[in-house]
């Protein structure tokens, strides 16, 4: 089960490795965008780890976290985390003190269910989507949080990995065509890294 204990330990190694990776994920963002993800998914995921820190109960902590990181003005990142972890909430039960994996997987899919009726974007499109839409979605049906975490954090590396073979479709990198080909989504690849922090956590 995952309780509050366990998600404040996975967003405390999740913030851990976003901050020491900072610089690599500016760099990979350097080759087709504004150079600066590093610098917005850092402020968003700390945003959120504070909130988490200072949570009493799973559901609200999660809205907090949120909420924190739609307040930090990093532009999409910001959005894309913060309707996450808002939506997440949301499909959490009032009072709930633990999650099983279906509840864990349902209310992962609340969240992503918030975030795509606000954010434009999809699998292929070389962004966050390619690392975070089969995480959730390999999160179904696992018969423990284990193996949820488990599963989401190997179809998030396996998505981020893809997005070499992909032209953009958005942001700056959208304009440089097919010469956007060969370089990896630093969205996906942040999205990987924060997948891979969560189950290294729980385990």
């Amino acid at each position: 089960m995952l309780t509050l204990e366990k998600l404040k330990a996975m967003f405390a190694l999740a913030a851990k490795v976003i901050t020491e990776n900072e610089e690599y994920l500016s760099k990979l963002d350097a080759a087709c965008g504004d150079g600066d993800h590093g610098v917005a998914i850092k402020g968003a995921i700390n945003a959120a780890n504070d909130a988490i820190q200072a949570g009493m109960d799973l559901k609200s902590t999660l809205f907090d976290a949120g909420f924190a990181a739609m307040s930090h003005s990093n532009g999409s990142t910001s959005s894309i985390y913060g309707s996450l972890l808002m939506g997440v909430s949301d499909g959490i039960k009032d009072g709930a003190e633990s999650l099983s994996a279906q509840e864990l997987a349902s209310a992962f899919k609340t969240g992503l269910e918030s975030m795509r009726s606000t954010v434009k974007g999809d699998v292929g499109d070389k962004t966050v989507f390619d690392a975070l839409i089969p995480a959730i979605e390999a999160m179904q049906g696992a018969n423990s949080v284990l193996e949820a975490l488990e599963k989401a954090s190997n179809a998030a590396k396996e998505g981020a990995q893809n997005t070499a073979k992909l032209q953009a479709k958005f942001g700056r990198a959208r304009n440089l065509g097919e010469k956007s080909i060969g370089t990896l989504d630093p969205g996906a690849v942040s999205n990987s890294m924060i997948f891979e922090a969560f189950f290294n956590a729980y385990k």
